[in-house]
């Protein structure tokens, strides 16, 4: 889809000091226990840096979503270590762990989680009304131009096609101006057209918001959107690509099917 320029500033994203947004290093999950158990990652060390655009790819299995969970806080490693920015993640207390999620994460799944008896604008705004915070009103017409949204805004879920309620959920996801977000197979309840505006869209939140998006897919065209693609199997990270093709995914998880 072809790029308008904005009509509003490009904002860079705050300081958060240097370095990566995200940061895994000796990272293991293992599901059950004795016989039974399932050790979906095994040893993963991996860095994200921000303002960048990276898919997470590889076979079922492999440990992606896993790997994605335990990043975002959703799950709890065995054992290592994830860092959002500064901030350490192993040992935070629940209490903790929910406010940082709240104000320094963005999520944007494959179902689309918005409320239907709220309008687009109410459910874009559900984030900083649980912080009690107020929009910054450049940073929500930044977001809400970015997306194309303000036409909808007025909207429910019911009146919005199934591209238009992504975009909400992307615009939820952004308007906290979050560390990271996180996108889970986030084209995967959307036909090729939908999909692939939603993709242009989030590869604009990087270039011109300045944000930084972590993406698992099995899709070989969404992963071409990003940076970089990193490939797990059997819970281990095996290899990346930079400036990914369709073509070049594809050969890569052919070669890991083998």
């Amino acid at each position: 889809m072809k790029e308008e320029p904005l009509s509003v500033p490009i904002l860079p994203s705050p300081d958060r000091g240097p370095g990566p947004a995200v940061v895994a290093t000796d990272l293991v999950k293992v599901y059950s226990s004795g016989p039974a158990a399932v050790r979906a990652l095994d040893g993963v060390s991996i860095g994200f840096a921000g303002g960048e655009f990276t898919a997470i790819m590889g076979p079922s299995g492999s440990g992606k979503s896993t790997l994605m969970h335990c990043l975002a806080g959703l799950d709890e490693a065995t054992s290592g270590s994830v860092r959002l920015g500064g901030t350490e993640l192993t040992g935070l207390r629940d209490k903790e762990l929910t406010r940082l999620r709240r104000d320094r994460v963005g999520f944007v799944f494959q179902v689309f989680n918005l409320l239907p008896a709220l309008t687009a604008e109410q459910n874009i705004r559900l984030p900083l009304e649980l912080a009690r915070r107020k929009p910054d009103k450049l940073w929500w017409d930044t977001v809400i131009d970015t997306l194309g949204l303000a036409p909808r805004l007025r909207h429910t879920p019911s009146q919005m096609s199934g591209g238009q309620q992504q975009r909400v959920a992307c615009a939820r996801a952004l308007i906290t101006r979050p560390d990271v977000v996180f996108a889970d197979e986030p084209t995967g309840n959307l036909d090729s057209r939908a999909g692939a505006e939603l993709l242009s869209f989030l590869r604009l939140c990087v270039q011109r918001l300045g944000q930084t998006i972590v993406m698992v897919t099995h899709d070989p065209a969404a992963a071409s959107h990003a940076d970089r693609v990193v490939f797990l199997a059997d819970g281990k990270l095996i290899g990346e690509e930079h400036a990914p093709t369709p073509e070049s995914v594809l050969d890569r998880l052919k070669s890991l099917g083998k």
